[in-house]
């Protein structure tokens, strides 16, 4: 049977991995879910669809390395915490507990934002909770499905109790506590192996536009035996792993108290590090680990949004291009960015990196950025360079803004005016995997009027909960401030890439 064929026509475009751009409309058609033809507008005469995109700037779909979809019904209830505070308001003392059909509405929040703002494929990293709930995973997995956004999900795995992954909690966390926090229960390795192994069967994102990837929540949240056999099932399974690594200070501490050295130079010691590895936000890097990616061919993900709003710090994102390492772009969790806008994410990398030294020409450009946000992201998710760019025999993963909006009037660079103006407002057309997602600025597959107003009636009735879950974490939030004030106490290596300004009048 052949493929259906659609034709996209008269678009503008930002054709190939280089993101070339002539102002000259052109026609793409699509089948089989693949790029089959880029040609001048009226060469492609035969298809069995014509989509009409004139005044349209096609570009590839923005690749969101990293969000956590439970936390969208959490998003704008904090703000101005750092990281290791911050994070006991996400996985609160109490858990709220919720049905699959409102983990499928949480779920949407996340899916309709990425196709909203120019994003096809997205990594849901999400929490598993004290069990193994097969309806809110398979809940999660059909929100997905069912919106036509490309994405990859992983479950945060771990062994060790989350009180654990920090240094001092025998002498700074009250005894009681202590034993409450140690025994929160959580599912058994085998039983997070057994599930990734499972869906992976049904939902390799090589073969499923919804699959599943290796999450190793942090390097210090596992045992290194549960490392390697992370590690192990991925390469196995031939599935991508992310894993959360260094982006804080106090992980750089915790690090050289666990080990002897920087969780990088750790997992690099361990063989963790290979080609699909995505080391999620590695803010704190020195040039040893920096050459250790290099070699490897990890990625490391730069979530510059996310780094802003918890104060984590800039990452040394120049340094990692000149070494030859893979940058990738993440937007984060919704609870500490209030948004997983990709478009805000590719801005403020471009932004961010303005403050790292006085030399402009290592500041990063939009067209950097774009290409991290782009084909950077589906190289760090195994997929080559398949994804991510809108060319012959590329997925087609395509976004279409419009040019008689605001942010492109006038019209004079489509890439930097992508970057720091667009925001959203002018996506009007979106395909995925070949299929339209977005159409006239209305998505197709999902009534997302009636979504909305389902999802804001559900949370009215989950509010008290999650204010008295927050409640809960009080004497946690205490304990985890004394823990991040110590660590500022302690030194880091002295060839670290400085991450964040230093006070002008220091006490």
């Amino acid at each position: 049977m052949t493929p259906r064929r659609t034709l996209l026509r008269g678009a503008l475009a930002l054709v190939g991995d280089e993101l070339s751009f002539d102002r000259q409309p052109r026609d793409v058609l699509v089948a089989d879910g693949r790029i089959l033809a880029i040609e001048p507008a009226g060469r492609i005469e035969h298809a069995d669809e014509v989509i009409e995109l004139p005044q349209r700037l096609l570009a590839p779909g923005l690749v969101n390395g990293h969000q956590h979809s439970h936390e969208h019904f959490q998003r704008g209830r904090t703000e101005n915490l750092p990281l290791e505070l911050w994070m006991h308001l996400v996985r609160t003392r109490i858990p709220v507990k919720l049905t699959p059909r409102q983990v499928y509405l949480r779920t949407m929040i996340g899916a309709i934002e990425s196709l909203r703002t120019g994003c096809t494929t997205l990594v849901d990293d999400l929490a598993l909770g004290p069990a193994i709930a097969r309806d809110q995973i398979d809940a999660a997995l059909q929100a997905y499905d069912d919106a036509g956004v490309r994405a990859l999900v992983g479950f945060a795995m771990m062994d060790t109790p989350i009180v654990d992954n920090f240094p001092f909690v025998d002498e700074l966390v009250p005894a009681e506590l202590l034993a409450e926090l140690r025994a929160t229960p959580r599912p058994s390795t085998d039983a997070q192996l057994a599930l990734v192994q499972e869906l992976a069967a049904a939902r390799h994102p090589q073969q499923r536009r919804v699959g599943v990837l290796v999450s190793a929540s942090a390097p210090q949240r596992c045992t290194d035996h549960y490392l390697k056999r992370l590690r192990a099932l991925a390469d196995e399974l031939a599935l991508p792993v992310i894993t959360h690594v260094q982006e804080t200070r106090l992980q750089v501490v915790t690090g050289q108290l666990f080990h002897g050295s920087t969780l990088v130079e750790h997992l690099d010691r361990i063989g963790f590090l290979k080609p699909a590895t995505s080391l999620i936000h590695a803010v704190w890097l020195n040039p040893r680990e920096i050459a250790a990616l290099a070699e490897s061919g990890a990625t490391a993900q730069h979530n510059p949004w996310s780094n802003l709003l918890l104060g984590s710090g800039v990452q040394p994102v120049r340094e990692l291009l000149e070494a030859g390492v893979n940058v990738s772009l993440g937007s984060d969790g919704s609870c500490s960015t209030v948004t997983t806008n990709m478009l805000q994410t590719v801005g403020s990398a471009a932004g961010l990196s303005k403050l790292r030294g006085d030399e402009p020409s290592r500041w990063l450009s939009a067209r950097e950025a774009w290409h991290a946000g782009t084909l950077a992201g589906g190289r760090a998710l195994g997929f080559g360079d398949s994804l991510g760019s809108l060319r012959v025999g590329a997925r087609a993963d395509l976004v279409g803004y419009r040019l008689d909006s605001v942010s492109f009037t006038p019209f004079n660079d489509p890439l930097r005016q992508l970057a720091y103006a667009e925001r959203g407002a002018g996506v009007d057309f979106a395909m995925v995997d070949g299929e339209v997602a977005m159409r006239s600025s209305r998505l197709t597959r999902i009534d997302e009027a009636a979504l909305l107003a389902e999802i804001e009636h559900e949370f009215h009735g989950l509010a008290d909960r999650y204010r008295e879950a927050e409640a809960s974490t009080a004497p946690v939030l205490a304990a985890m401030e004394a823990i991040y004030r110590r660590s500022l106490t302690l030194p880091v290596a002295g060839d670290t890439f400085a991450a964040r300004l230093a006070p002008l009048n220091p006490a």
